[in-house]
C-alpha cells in the first residue's frame, strides 16, 4: 500500500527494540538522537519498538512515558515513520507527529530515488489462526475489557506480561528461515527492496526481482541500520549502539 513515503539517505531503521524498564537500551539511543549526538535524516521504526504499548491501555503508556516523551519531541524535528507491530499498536494518538501505519497498511510501499522499497513489521499475511489473534488483541471491546481487568487487578496482568516478555531470547536462530521466506514472498511483490523485522534474523536473501532483508532486532545487541546511497547494492548498513548497555 503506497502512501507517498520518500525514504531519505541517512535514515535510521530500527526494528524490535522491545523497550521496557527491564530492557532500557532504546532510551539511551533516543537520548543520543534528542541531543543531536546522533543525527538521522529520518527515523523508520518497523514495529515492536516497545514490548507493551497499546493505545487503549493507559498503564502501557505510563510505564513507557519517558521514551514516548522523547519520541514525540524528536518527531517534531525529524520525520518518524512508525509501522505498528504485534507488541505496539493503536498508536496514532500516542504519537501525533509521526506517520503511523497499522498492520492493515503493511507492507508499506515507499520510494527511494528511483527504487521501490517495501517496509513491514513482518507479521502480516500469516495463517488464519494468527489473523484471528491479531484481530482479537486490537479489538476495542477486548482492549476495554483488558483495561478494566488490569485496573481491578492493580496492573497484575500487564506486570506479569512484562516479566514474561523480558525473558524471551531475541537472538534465537530461526532454523529453515530462508526456505520459509522464499515460500512466503516468492512472486508476490514487485519492488527493489523488501525490508521487515519481527523474525530477528539479521539476514538478506536475493530474490529474482528484489533483495530481501530481515532486520536484526535492536533488542539483540542494539542493532540499528542506516540507509546508504541508492547507488549501493545493499540498501542498509548495520550499526551497533553500545552506550549504557
Amino acid at each position: 500500500m503506497s502512501h507517498n513515503i520518500e525514504i531519505k539517505e541517512g535514515a535510521f531503521v530500527v526494528a524490535d527494540a522491545h523497550y521496557s524498564h527491564l530492557r532500557p537500551h532504546l532510551l539511551s539511543f533516543l537520548k543520543e538522537i534528542h541531543s543531536k549526538k546522533l543525527q538521522p535524516t529520518q527515523l523508520l521504526f518497523l514495529g515492536d519498538i516497545f514490548d507493551t504499548l497499546f493505545g487503549a491501555i493507559p498503564y502501557t503508556q505510563k510505564i513507557n512515558e519517558e521514551a514516548i516523551k522523547l519520541l514525540n519531541e524528536i518527531s517534531q524535528e525529524i520525520e518518524l515513520i512508525y509501522l505498528e507491530g504485534n507488541h505496539d499498536f493503536n498508536l496514532k494518538n500516542i504519537f501525533p507527529h509521526a506517520k503511523v501505519f497499522s498492520i492493515k497498511q503493511q507492507p508499506l510501499v515507499c520510494k527511494y530515488n528511483d527504487k521501490v522499497v517495501m517496509l513491514a513489521h513482518g507479521d502480516f499475511g500469516e495463517d488464519v489462526g494468527y489473523k484471528i489473534y491479531t484481530f482479537i488483541i486490537r479489538n476495542p471491546l477486548v482492549l476495554l475489557l483488558l483495561r478494566a481487568v488490569n485496573f481491578i487487578s492493580s496492573n497484575l496482568i500487564l506486570k506479569k506480561l512484562d516479566s514474561y516478555l523480558s525473558k524471551k531470547n531475541d537472538c534465537r536462530e530461526f532454523v529453515g528461515f530462508d526456505t520459509f521466506i522464499v515460500k512466503r514472498l516468492s512472486n508476490k511483490y514487485k519492488c527493489n527492496y523488501f525490508v521487515e523485522g519481527h523474525f530477528h534474523q539479521n539476514r538478506s536473501i536475493k530474490f529474482d526481482n528484489f533483495r530481501y532483508t530481515n532486520l536484526g532486532a535492536f533488542a539483540c545487541n542494539q542493532r540499528y541500520f542506516i540507509v546508504k546511497s541508492s547507488k549501493e547494492v545493499e540498501l542498509l548498513e548495520e550499526n551497533i549502539f553500545f552506550k549504557d548497555k
